[in-house]
């Protein structure tokens, strides 16, 4: 056609095939003659690819291959190696060998049973559910199968997981927040142990995930806002990653309440005492470079036991922002831009059960209509 981007000729490239007999056709655009000529020659392949494989009886070991080979092209490392791990230790062990054109109801409840004898969370069970779910939707996305078997059965559930969510969530109140700072303060030796303070003090006030504080420089951090702009994965091969936030909705800029600038403050003026090379670029927590999740974790187990707390995870500390700003009455919406979800139905799926005072209210309205 006519239509030019950045002085290039726009090219509709079309690929015809046929899969289980039935004709199939794809079509991609490209801009200039040799990127048209070189999707041609992709897309070929790729659909030759699929009539081969299902001609053969695709099994679900080789959906898995071209799955995570097209995977690692479109999500965070981080990412892909998790769906990596669940598929390969909980899915292709149970299901790998496996025809597509076999996998039904019957093999899928089977899968199921042989899961839950494992003992896991059902959480964890939950995300596997979700992995074979999103792999089974490639194929059917691709043409490998018809329907997706996964949907007809179902997620996991406990008959006995009967406990309203507010006892499974872990936080510590305002109160139990003091004791365990104080305890993280007394090792105030140095910068970088007074990083820990820093970092447990950010994870609080702010509700922001390990790996975005661990990522924060000082050049984040303008007067009393804080730009959350990247993250930083520790469990990867080659060191660590910085990458950008989970997702779009992870880019945002928080309000520094005033007992968290004090905190931030004098730990810069500790910083530049020890470190005559100071610059903005450095991290505020680690320095030169991210502080160690295992040594977080060390810490923080240390100073609940010494606080006589009870422990939570560190990413606890998140569920404890938001559940000390629900209970003052904070909205909702406020909640979830302060913690960078990506849809305010998960700030609600996870905190709703959190807003008794809410309830309250309605019916103290309602008891006045009579």
């Amino acid at each position: 056609t006519s239509v030019k981007k950045n002085g290039l000729t726009k090219y509709r490239v079309v690929v015809n095939y046929t899969i289980n007999g039935e004709h199939k056709q794809i079509e991609r655009v490209a801009y200039g003659k040799d990127a048209a000529k070189e999707l041609e020659a992709s897309l070929g392949s790729e659909c030759k690819s699929r009539a081969v494989a299902s001609d053969a009886g695709m099994t679900v070991r080789g959906l898995y291959n071209i799955y995570m080979e097209s995977k690692k092209h479109e999500v965070r490392e981080s990412t892909y190696d998790k769906s990596k791990r669940n598929l390969e230790n909980h899915i292709l062990p149970h299901l790998g060998d496996i025809r597509l054109s076999k996998l039904d109801m019957r093999r899928i409840s089977e899968w199921k049973n042989e899961i839950s004898e494992k003992k896991l969370s059902l959480r964890m069970n939950n995300n596997i559910y979700s992995e074979l779910r999103t792999l089974l939707n490639y194929a059917v996305k691709f043409d490998y199968i018809v329907r997706n078997p996964l949907t007809q059965v179902g997620k996991f559930k406990d008959a006995y997981d009967i406990a309203p969510k507010s006892e499974k969530l872990n936080y510590y109140t305002a109160e139990e927040f003091r004791k365990y700072i104080a305890q993280a303060r007394k090792n105030k030796l140095d910068a970088k142990e007074n990083g820990f303070n820093v970092f447990f003090s950010i994870a609080f006030y702010m509700g922001m995930r390990k790996g975005e504080i661990n990522a924060l420089k000082w050049s984040d951090i303008e007067g009393n806002l804080m730009n959350v702009r990247r993250s930083v994965s520790q469990k990867q091969k080659g060191g660590d990653r910085i990458t950008p936030p989970k997702n779009k909705s992870s880019y945002r800029i928080i309000e520094i309440p005033e007992p968290l600038k004090k905190i931030l403050d004098e730990h810069k003026e500790l910083v530049k005492k020890v470190l005559p090379g100071f610059h903005d670029e450095l991290f505020v927590c680690g320095c030169t470079v991210p502080l160690r999740d295992s040594t977080l974790e060390n810490r923080n187990t240390q100073y609940a036991k010494d606080a006589g707390l009870k422990h939570i995870r560190i990413h606890d500390f998140r569920h404890s922002h938001a559940s000390l700003l629900i209970n003052e009455g904070i909205n909702i919406q406020e909640v979830a831009r302060r913690l960078g979800h990506s849809n305010i139905k998960i700030t609600l799926d996870t905190y709703s059960h959190l807003y008794p005072r809410e309830e309250e209210r309605a019916i103290r309205v309602l008891n006045k209509i009579y």
